[in-house]
């Protein structure tokens, strides 16, 4: 089957013009039929396909090059090398009021941005009670759309865009602008859209909404592919990286040495899981965690073993000390400690997780020293939080027989 989106080793270079020098020596490659050597790489070999009925999240954070391939893919701007093919009725909605004259009115860029995506005046006029009813806003739409809201703008924008008919609609964060009640009209659509076969590819900051309505996913870092795939194993990668940069951030800011005091770690592992290709610790969901801690005392009293269970970017979700439960360590030597703990059934969501292992003096009154380790819970979830508690639905029916 022939895709609806087929992009072959994008690249996008923007070449610095800030100095005449600079504007000189880009004007000339360019000239050449060559590439301006100074200057910004923006996207560097993005390939994909998106076939008819597809979902397409796109992902990364700001800078990574989203909304620069969204316009390649929309026509705004040419790539510097690759090709781009894209088939079929295509309706974008990028930055915010893109394709409105501000001065006109709501009513007459409605016209205007109907006759750019291909519907002739009489499709329009049969249209635009159902235009105006989505939109939703009043009397407004007689005014400039300069005295518009951000909102109001998103509204009419979609409210077009939802009455062409696309077979592959592409947006740029626009459900991040609008009220709660728009946005969930524009979600109730857009998942009607796609139960009618057609295709969506989105660009969005919020991995709740692209795993609600993408089955596949793109990471952008940097201008590079990072990963891409089924939507959960991307999007959980994406956090679990971001939760390590925030924890990375925040040791860096406490300046945590880990170093300090007479009882120290000499080693924290998860003996016996399987480890994925980073090296990281992969427990499936619903799966058991084995920890274990080895202690070093200097004057042989057994120290007090502290495990905190925490989130990668440092959210405490559980924390056990060994004396709370009266535990006493295996001896390894005269200076050496072992503690072993053992999670059943571990009811953490997927995600990037981390167990940090403390030691303490053996009066439980001085925290000493403190490892860590990282490890990730595979899975799919479209549950929210940390943790999976046991929940069963009922209906009115059911109490009633109850």
């Amino acid at each position: 089957m022939l895709p609806l989106v087929r992009v072959q080793g994008v690249s996008k270079f923007y070449p610095r013009v800030h100095r005449p020098g600079e504007r000189l020596r880009a004007f000339a490659a360019l000239m050449a039929g060559k590439e301006p050597r100074e200057g910004a790489e923006v996207l560097h070999d993005v390939s994909l396909e998106v076939t008819a009925g597809q979902s397409f999240g796109i992902i990364g954070e700001n800078g990574a090059g989203k909304s620069t391939l969204l316009k390649i893919l929309t026509g705004v701007i040419s790539p510097s090398r690759g090709s781009v093919e894209v088939n079929g009725r295509v309706a974008a909605l990028l930055e915010l009021g893109a394709g409105f004259q501000p001065e006109f009115s709501g009513i007459e860029n409605i016209r205007m941005k109907a006759a750019l995506l291909g519907m002739s005046s009489r499709q329009l006029d049969r249209r635009m009670d159902d235009i105006l009813a989505f939109a939703d806003i009043g009397d407004y739409v007689y005014e400039p759309v300069k005295h518009y809201s951000s909102g109001m703008v998103v509204r009419l924008g979609f409210a077009v865009v939802a009455a062409s008919d696309p077979e592959l609609l592409i947006t740029d964060e626009v459900l991040a602008v609008g009220d709660e009640s728009f946005q969930k009209k524009c979600i109730r659509w857009i998942e009607s859209f796609l139960q009618r076969g057609n295709t969506l590819l989105m660009v969005s900051h919020s991995m709740y909404l692209v795993q609600k309505l993408c089955h596949r996913a793109l990471w952008l870092h940097e201008g590079r592919m990072r990963e891409a795939g089924d939507v959960f194993p991307v999007t959980q990668a994406y956090l679990a990286w971001h939760e390590e940069k925030a924890a990375a951030e925040k040791r860096q800011r406490q300046g945590l040495s880990g170093t300090s005091g007479l009882y120290r770690v000499a080693s924290l592992s998860l003996p016996g899981h399987d480890r994925d290709e980073t090296g990281d610790v992969v427990i499936p969901r619903g799966g058991d965690l084995r920890v274990q801690l080895d202690l070093h005392s200097p004057d042989g009293r057994p120290p007090v073993a502290l495990f905190g269970l925490m989130k990668a970017d440092g959210t405490g979700v559980y924390g056990v000390a060994s004396d709370y439960a009266g535990i006493q360590p295996e001896r390894l030597d005269e200076q050496h400690f072992r503690f072993r703990l053992h999670f059943d059934r571990l009811p953490l969501l997927p995600g990037g997780y981390c167990i940090w292992g403390h030691a303490m003096d053996p009066e439980a009154m001085r925290l000493c020293d403190k490892a860590e380790i990282r490890f990730n819970v595979s899975g799919e979830s479209r549950e929210m939080g940390m943790v999976y508690l046991s929940h069963q639905w009922t209906s009115p029916n059911d109490e009633e027989s109850g």
